[in-house]
């Protein structure tokens, strides 16, 4: 745990760049905590906006109305 806390950002640039998969950090000789990269953490297939363009939001619609507030937990 010592090591890892100072040389933290040199394990980071290692994760990041790749030459390193992941690093396990112990403490007292027991795996305590994984660095991993954040890409190797996110759920493969979720991203933003992936159904842009199938739905149409209408002309009428009142982002201000009470059930618009309720929905968004403003109400």
């Amino acid at each position: 745990m010592l090591e890892a806390k100072s040389s933290l950002s040199k394990l980071v640039d290692a994760v990041e760049r790749g030459l390193e998969p992941q690093i396990v950090i112990a403490r007292h000789g027991r795996p305590a905590a994984l660095l991993v990269p954040i890409t190797a953490v996110a759920p493969p297939g979720l991203r933003l906006g992936v159904a842009k363009g199938q739905f149409v939001v209408p002309e009428s619609i009142d982002l201000s109305g009470p059930e618009a507030a309720r929905l968004f937990g403003l109400a």
